[in-house]
């Protein structure tokens, strides 16, 4: 039977806190509520209230009793409701859990969910892409799965990492995006991008939901004899440049492609790793597809026109291909 994305995530968890009893969940409403989005629900009567632990709205809170939790030899997984509310816990992120590695050899072994992305008409306020935040902060590692293979296979993987990992869930998979799992136990490496569809004339580089666009995108292009290579990187820090730059060296085009705003997105620093290490190999320009500098509307049609689409990408597509 297919596993959808969220149930994906939700048996990565399942599986990890029954494997080692140091893994426990914290957030509002994980327990008896089940989650906002109802990943955590049946945990808190399986696994008890001592690690299925409801908290006050105080996401600095969550985030500080994780780190010292994890300091104290523990794997807390925190959920954060929306990703747009992380930013009440970027202080205990950036400047405690990033940096306790390199200050003093410290393990913090803690995960952060948090359901991002828009195509909900959630408005600015439960919509947003902040993982860039994140990715420039060193001693931070930063995922973003597409798949449900990946988003159980990365959250186990996460969990099991001993820094801390920022996982963002794109909230427009959870419960659009089905697939068959293995049944046996299974985990997918962190820093590992992957080539979604292969191809030769023209590659498109994204990751978390816009895979699914551009997935969209290379099939109608496929239709007049474009073939479109996919590479969805799956984990943005650390982040597979030596994927990146082996795409870009077989087809010799490169269309870069996310859901997050423009300025300071991911896709910058990609144009920058590409124009340094495999400049000679491009025939084309590198051409961006990301959302403008808005915030992210509440008017459906409005949030229509401000998010990437299939459309938009096979026009550059053709443009970029014929250039």
């Amino acid at each position: 039977m297919p596993t959808t994305y969220l149930e994906a995530i939700r048996e990565g968890l399942w599986e990890e806190m029954e494997r080692d009893p140091n893994v426990f969940l914290i957030g509002e409403d994980i327990g008896v509520y089940g989650g906002a989005f109802k990943v955590t629900a049946g945990f808190l009567e399986k696994f008890g209230e001592r690690r299925v632990v409801d908290t006050p709205i105080s996401e600095s809170a969550i985030v500080g009793a994780s780190i010292g939790a994890g300091l104290m030899g523990l794997r807390p997984v925190a959920e954060m409701q929306f990703s747009d509310f992380i930013s009440c816990a970027f202080d205990q992120i950036v400047n405690f859990a990033a940096k306790c590695r390199y200050r003093w050899q410290a393990a913090v072994p803690i995960v952060v969910r948090a359901p991002s992305g828009g195509g909900i008409h959630g408005g600015p306020y439960h919509s947003q892409n902040p993982e860039m935040w994140f990715v420039r902060t060193p001693g931070l590692k930063v995922v973003a799965p597409a798949t449900a293979y990946d988003a159980k296979g990365l959250i186990k993987s996460a969990i099991r990492d001993n820094d801390p990992v920022l996982f963002f869930e794109h909230k427009g998979l959870y419960r659009r995006i089905k697939e068959e799992l293995p049944s046996e136990p299974y985990t997918v490496p962190l820093g590992k991008a992957k080539v979604a569809r292969p191809g030769r004339d023209l590659s498109i580089i994204t990751y978390g939901a816009m895979v699914w666009t551009a997935l969209e995108a290379a099939e109608a292009l496929g239709t007049e004899g474009i073939e479109v290579e996919v590479l969805d990187l799956r984990t943005l820090s650390p982040l597979d440049r030596d994927a990146v730059c082996e795409t870009a060296k077989k087809t010799s085009k490169v269309l870069l492609l996310h859901e997050d705003t423009q300025t300071g997105g991911l896709a910058g620093e990609l144009a920058a790793t590409l124009t340094e290490r495999v400049w000679e190999y491009l025939d084309g320009p590198i051409v961006r597809i990301t959302a403008p500098d808005t915030p992210v509307p509440f008017s459906p049609p409005l949030e229509d026109a401000f998010l990437p689409n299939a459309q938009k990408v096979i026009e550059k597509a053709r443009w970029l291909h014929s250039y």
